[in-house]
């Protein structure tokens, strides 16, 4: 029962409705589709895997770091209040414009159009070539209409309060999981190709090999895999509203970084092992798992695939939907965002305010169709924000020793300045190879420093 009260927020969330956040803000339609992009980078199906295998890595360390920071600091907003409390209000402030202007919506606008473009397979006037107003690009697609839909219905849901969005959150992380799981127990029992399997595990490495090339081509690929396995760190932005949060943030985000990594490097081998390499690189529309659900099941492996895939979708949207807002009401209740973003409704304890202006600014980008763009342009940023935040962790273990921390960094402090050391690695080497897709996302970034300074003066007005 969510009885107890925290600065207005309702504690709803216990162990498992944390786990289901992580796990479902994280699979979202990413898994499904970025292998076919990540095996053409790296050419060799042992690199494929490596590659996936070290973003699981990564990914863990970094949550398990988080989690000495989210139980000393347990409150609304997570990693926004770690790097304030950190570095000072300046790099809260750049993360969450950041997240607002593009990270967090950006990624609910794509995740909607994806699950959008699956629900055309069932029902086919929702496509990108038919509107329900105007034509061309000043009209409304149906694809965008339904898109639309699903993130004013999930704002609504989360309107009602923690409890509404953690039940839609439950049901479909669970549904999505059990359908992960089934695909994976069709790939290893039922669909295994001896011919891919010849094909792929014979000479595996294909010529990688530990060299400079090998770690370039890695380093860059994991651009894909990393957004893939994005996300984990929302359930920090709920901290708020967690139940014994000391105890269930450090545990959910382990858990739950830990699961889906797993699904994830076992969808890889379920693909090795059902599809030639030459498949897995040129499938239709880099549509990976739907060329191995087709394979195993025939025609009608399309459909379940892209059931499978509206539900993880539908899940993901409503997670991101769910946290998002608390960071926005965070900085509004510094002086830091619009007033009102810092209100939580009377009746159900939600911010609504916070929900709604998200939304808004989601659905500007859903019908501006510049979301993809946007994230791709904020890989870096994105990355170089864990890297401060988990730099955070040193800085607050030298000025604020006496803090309490009931857990602390796993590994700690090898570990953590490993994640540092690599996740800088493919910083340099995203901005030598992949300029394009760094200096807008610094651009981005940087564009909150006059927006700060414009609402630190009004504050102090």
């Amino acid at each position: 029962m969510a009885t107890t009260r925290d600065n207005g927020f309702v504690k709803g969330l216990g162990l498992v409705d944390s786990t289901t956040l992580v796990i479902g803000s994280m699979i979202g339609s990413g898994v499904f589709i970025v292998a076919a992009e990540i095996s053409r980078q790296v050419q060799s199906p042992g690199l494929m895997m490596m590659t996936w295998f070290i973003t699981s890595a990564l990914t863990l360390i970094a949550a398990l770091s988080y989690g000495e920071l989210a139980a000393a600091m347990p409150h609304a907003g997570g990693q926004y209040v770690y790097l304030r409390e950190a570095f000072g209000p300046l790099y809260g402030f750049l993360y969450g414009w950041t997240l607002f202007l593009v990270i967090q919506t950006g990624t609910i606008a794509a995740v909607a159009v994806a699950f959008a473009k699956y629900a055309g397979i069932f029902f086919p006037w929702i496509s990108d070539q038919n509107h329900v107003i105007g034509a061309g690009k000043y009209g409304l697609q149906t694809q965008q209409f339904v898109a639309i839909a699903i993130i004013v219905l999930l704002t609504w849901v989360n309107t009602r309060g923690i409890q509404a969005g953690a039940v839609v959150q439950n049901i479909f992380t669970i549904a999505k999981v059990a359908a992960i799981l089934g695909l994976v127990g069709a790939g290893f029992f039922v669909g295994r190709n001896s011919a891919a399997v010849a094909a792929n595990f014979t000479d595996f490495w294909r010529g990688g090999g530990w060299d400079g090339a090998t770690v370039r081509l890695v380093g860059v690929a994991m651009v894909g895999s990393l957004f893939s396995a994005d996300a984990w760190n929302n359930v920090t932005f709920t901290a708020g509203e967690v139940r014994n949060p000391r105890r269930n943030l450090p545990l959910s985000l382990a858990l739950g970084v830990g699961i889906v990594c797993a699904l994830y490097i076992a969808c890889q081998f379920v693909y090795l092992n059902v599809l030639t390499f030459d498949q897995i690189q040129h499938a239709a529309n880099d549509r990976v798992a739907a060329a191995a659900a087709g394979q195993m099941f025939g025609a009608s492996g399309a459909g379940l695939m892209a059931a499978a895939i509206m539900i993880s979708t539908f899940g993901c949207v409503n997670g991101l939907t769910l946290a998002g807002a608390r960071v926005y009401y965070a900085m509004a209740k510094d002086g830091l965002f619009f007033r009102g973003v810092g209100e939580l409704d009377a009746r159900t304890h939600a911010p609504v305010w916070a929900l709604w202006m998200q939304c808004g600014w989601t659905v500007v980008l859903t019908l501006s169709g510049s979301y993809n763009d946007l994230l791709d342009y904020v890989i870096f940023a994105v990355l170089l924000f864990y890297i401060l935040t988990i730099a955070g962790l040193f800085v607050l273990r030298r000025t604020r020793p006496d803090l309490d921390r009931p857990y602390r960094a796993f590994g700690y402090p090898v570990l953590p300045a490993a994640y540092m050391g690599a996740a800088g690695l493919i910083e340099i080497l995203l901005l030598l190879y992949k300029p394009n897709y760094t200096w807008p996302g610094l651009i981005i970034v940087l564009l909150g420093l006059p927006v700060y300074f414009i609402w630190r003066r009004k504050a102090t007005i």
